[in-house]
């Protein structure tokens, strides 16, 4: 095709000289006929190329059809008309999709935003607009973080790579909770999926105050229960006339009856952690002193299964956070590595730092768990065995206080097990909630 352009184009060319120089020749003037020939084609062309410049001008604005013409020009124009309609077949191709795609996530009752790597708004739905009181087109372009004033929201956006969606008020409806979940893609761009879970959050609270006040509504009873029993035990140690039927039908209601203030007392630990607000989670907790306290009672509850357990942790070893919280969490750890580790077996507790943060791992070589029960090991109530279970007492409580602490720490928790290989529970804490030792120059 190129090639048979460019052979009408060098003809129609020598063909015009040759009618010039022919002219030239027979009224005795050569070079002038070759001027003029060459003069007449510049300025045809010159002509033509206005027209298709002027055609080219007024298209952008509406489709209309070539300039009528011949020979090359004639091929340019068409040719440019061809690649015209098949631009605009494909731009209205394009239109209909994303008309389509607007209108199906108009109907979405979540909200849909894209922004760019900086955190400019680019597009959203309708759903969003509402739930975050975005306005079309002012807040186009702008920071989300500049509309969405939250520092939880806004350390979200900053570092949002495998992070958990986040939960925040409203900033344009008061008492409605959002969950915002941020998806990277592209060259840094960010898709957030914002929903609207306030009814979820309200039957939240309402578990969580109908937990705590069951389990302080019967805490009273209990320990009345638990004092009679108690005093009835020491009743019938110094009566001997008592058969020995009752002796073990107390026996067994005494150990019932401290199970169940166990778990009231974790339930009411459970329920104060997900009700209340982070006080104290900046002070500095020496960990030293912390563990051997916690390892020392590990000893004591083993007595006569005589697990060995270390401890391994540096003297100047400090975390910021709570002491209480950070004890119920260790403490359950290290006391669930005893009741599951057969008698005479290993337990070794260590804490260590590196460029990450902090880590606390509670490591065992007992009975092991089966990888695919793992990730449910930190739902409340929730039990591999729950025969084991009842053996060792277990409130199927003590993970899921292990998880919501850490949480309020800014950590997490990893489980890696194996049946018959033991298991490794590691509390990893963030570098920030490190307090690094002072060195001191003399």
């Amino acid at each position: 095709m190129k090639t048979s352009i460019r052979s009408w184009f060098t003809g129609r060319m020598i063909t015009v000289l040759t009618v010039g120089l022919i002219a030239g020749w027979l009224a005795d003037r050569v070079f002038l006929g070759l001027f003029l020939a060459v003069l007449f084609y510049l300025a045809w062309s010159h002509y033509q190329l206005s027209r298709l410049l002027n055609w080219l001008n007024e298209a952008s604005h509406k489709e209309l059809d070539p300039p009528e013409s011949s020979g090359i020009w004639g091929d340019i124009f068409d040719g440019i008309y061809r690649i015209q309609r098949k631009h605009s077949r494909s731009k209205q191709r394009l239109t209909n999709v994303i008309e389509r795609i607007q209108e199906s996530t108009a109907a979405l009752n979540d909200g849909i935003i894209m922004a760019d790597k900086n955190g400019g708004l680019e597009w959203w739905n309708r759903a969003a607009g509402e739930h975050l009181g975005l306005q079309m087109p002012d807040d186009q372009g702008q920071p989300l973080t500049n509309l969405v004033r939250n520092p939880k929201f806004a350390a979200y956006m900053e570092n949002s790579r495998g992070k958990e969606p986040i939960k925040i008020d409203s900033p344009a409806h008061t008492n409605r909770q959002l969950q915002i979940a941020i998806t990277v893609y592209g060259q840094g761009n960010r898709l957030l999926l914002v929903r609207d879970v306030t009814r979820l959050h309200q039957l939240e609270i309402m578990r969580t105050d109908f937990v705590a006040n069951v389990s302080h509504e019967l805490r009273t009873p209990l320990t009345v229960i638990s004092g009679y029993l108690e005093t009835m035990m020491d009743s019938a140690d110094q009566n001997t006339n008592i058969p020995p039927v009752f002796n073990r039908a107390l026996g067994q209601m005494q150990e019932q009856a401290t199970r169940m203030q166990r778990l009231i007392e974790d339930l009411l630990l459970l329920s104060r952690l997900e009700a209340t607000e982070p006080e104290r989670l900046n002070r500095s907790v020496s960990l030293k002193p912390l563990l051997k306290g916690i390892v020392d009672d590990a000893r004591a509850l083993s007595g006569d299964n005589q697990h060995q357990v270390k401890l391994k942790c540096e003297d100047d070893a400090f975390l910021s956070g709570d002491t209480m919280e950070l004890r119920s969490a260790f403490s359950n750890l290290i006391y669930n590595a005893i009741r599951y580790t057969p008698a005479g077996g290993k337990v070794t507790v260590k804490w260590h730092q590196n460029e990450e943060g902090g880590h606390l791992i509670v490591e065992d070589n007992g009975i092991g768990i089966d990888p695919l029960y793992i990730p449910r090991l930190t739902e409340r109530f929730y039990r591999v065995d729950k025969s084991r279970s009842n053996v060792t007492g277990g409130t199927g409580l003590g993970l899921a206080i292990v998880k919501h602490v850490l949480l309020r720490h800014d950590g997490r928790i990893t489980i890696s097990s194996h049946p018959g290989k033991g298991s490794r529970f590691t509390c990893h804490f963030p570098l920030a909630r490190v307090i690094q030792p002072e060195v001191t120059t003399e």
